[in-house]
């Protein structure tokens, strides 16, 4: 017997979004099925120029970590590099401080106490981190504010980018990408300073003579730079940054964001400035779009908090020039919370709700860990020694009926100057030491000795027995004791 035939699959043709909604499709039933674009096309933001109160705070965190960052490496501390990271001779410098891998547990400490502050200032305040001292925005505002002075403002950079090339047009932009590589270079040059000594890679620069590493981390650090801060700008914080994905687990109702005061503002409307409000029943916001022409990441703050959002205050700024050219009171768009827009509280309930249990236990566990990092730096012993043993001599009997153990002890020397160190050991009856008991380290040196210790046959018996060596500095006056074994063989 013969089968029906099977119905065919019906296929459902893939036409662009646009073409669908322009009533191309096929001309059935179908036509109604909406289609979904998964790539939107990005474009460009011409965020306008701004000056205010966090307008200020921005450039002055600018300033100061810029400070910090290009002009540490040529600070000196004594005779070398106040702050170096020398990964060849494994030792990292920081002013009166020198560390050894063996120090890692401090990095874990400071990797600890970031994040913790982390915590802490996202749930004070939300993203100040982003808005304020992130490299990411910090170099974004540097090279933006080199656009403008050689492009022009918003509307002029808008209008250079939409005419068609000209003399003109192609001086401004390779003006600009010049002070941009420029500006990248310096700062991949200053970020190799901090590993290799600055000065020593001036010289080796300009003589030519930088090592493939060096360069390859001055040209990567560099082309990250005028990448990020040049072309992707507010890309890296909506696409890239993790943060802005899971910054919603520590934000609260009580945390400050950003907020627009919709019972205010709205409804929204544009008006003179001498007309009623309450005659044409128009709220506070003009609809002036400027908080959006402001913003980095080109988002509408009155739409409510959105993970774009870098707290920045662009947009609270602008508002407020706004409101005090129209006579209306200032604060539209602040720094508020939830709360405290939901419930109408003023200023002093706002900030008395900002010590509240979450915030007191980030605060808690933030001093606790950095007053223990200050203690322990403070308190540590300005030199390290550990004790490896002989694997080709375990134990042997040598002239005199002695039994031998052999050990290498590494003695790093941390502090700044030439140490002397004096070489014990006790544990077993009648135990001594063969070889130099005097050893000297260069300062922020380290260095391997060899030691011999000897008991005599029938001193203990058969096996292994816990002994101690004993490292004692000269200056300052510091001793170290460390565990080990002394094999008596059968």
């Amino acid at each position: 017997m013969n089968k029906a035939p099977e119905s065919a699959p019906k296929i459902i043709p893939i036409v662009p979004v646009a073409a669908a909604a322009a009533g191309t499709g096929s001309g059935d039933a179908d036509d109604s099925v909406e289609l979904t674009s998964l790539y939107v096309a990005h474009q460009k933001i011409y965020p306008r120029s701004v000056t205010g109160l966090f307008a200020r705070w921005r450039w002055a965190m600018v300033v100061i970590t810029q400070l910090v960052f290009y002009g540490l490496p040529w600070l000196e501390w004594g005779q070398r590099q106040a702050v170096l990271f020398d990964l060849g001779a494994r030792r990292f410098y920081i002013f009166g401080i020198v560390l050894y891998p063996q120090d890692f547990i401090y990095l874990t400490a400071l990797l600890v106490i970031s994040a913790l502050s982390l915590f802490l200032f996202t749930a004070i305040a939300g993203r100040l981190w982003c808005g304020y001292a992130c490299p990411q925005t910090v170099y974004s505002e540097i090279f933006m504010w080199i656009e403008r002075k050689v492009e022009g403002d918003r509307s002029a950079r808008m209008r250079l980018d939409g005419e068609s090339m000209s003399l003109e047009k192609l001086v401004k932009k390779w003006y600009k990408h010049i002070l941009w590589v420029g500006l990248s270079m310096w700062t991949g040059f200053s970020f190799v300073g901090y590993f290799t000594p600055i000065r020593e890679l001036g010289m080796e620069f300009f003589l030519g003579r930088m090592s493939s590493w060096e360069v390859f981390w001055v040209f990567f650090y560099g082309f990250a730079t005028y990448g990020n801060a040049g072309f992707m700008r507010e890309q890296v914080c909506k696409y890239m940054c993790p943060y802005a994905r899971f910054q919603s687990a520590m934000f609260d109702k009580d945390t400050l964001i950003v907020t627009y005061d919709e019972q205010r503002g709205e409804p929204r409307g544009a008006r003179s400035k001498k007309a009623d409000l309450a005659t044409l029943s128009l709220g506070a916001c003009v609809d002036c779009t400027l908080c959006v022409q402001v913003c980095p990441t080109g988002i509408d703050i009155r739409k409510g908090l959105q993970y774009e959002c870098i707290g920045c205050g662009a947009c609270a700024d602008v508002c407020d020039a706004v409101m005090d050219k129209m006579g209306y009171a200032p604060g539209l768009v602040k720094y508020s919370t939830q709360h405290a827009m939901q419930q109408g509280w003023n200023q002093q309930q706002v900030i008395r709700q900002i010590f509240r249990p979450r915030v007191l236990l980030y605060t808690g566990l933030l001093a606790s860990i950095t007053l223990a990092m200050a203690v322990s730096l403070a308190v540590r012993t300005p030199f390290k020694v550990d004790v490896v043993r002989d694997r080709a001599s375990l134990a042997r009997i040598v002239a005199g009926g002695k039994i031998e153990n052999n050990y290498r002890l590494q003695i790093m020397n941390a502090a700044e100057q030439e140490q002397r160190f004096t070489i014990t050991a006790e544990g077993l009856p009648g135990l001594q030491l063969d070889s130099d008991a005097q050893v000297i380290v260069a300062s922020t040196e380290s260095k391997w000795v060899s030691v011999r210790l000897q008991v005599p046959y029938d001193a203990t018996a058969p096996g292994a027995h816990p002994i101690h060596f004993h490292i004692s500095a000269t200056a300052p006056a510091e001793t170290l004791v460390e565990k080990s074994v002394f094999l008596v063989p059968r």
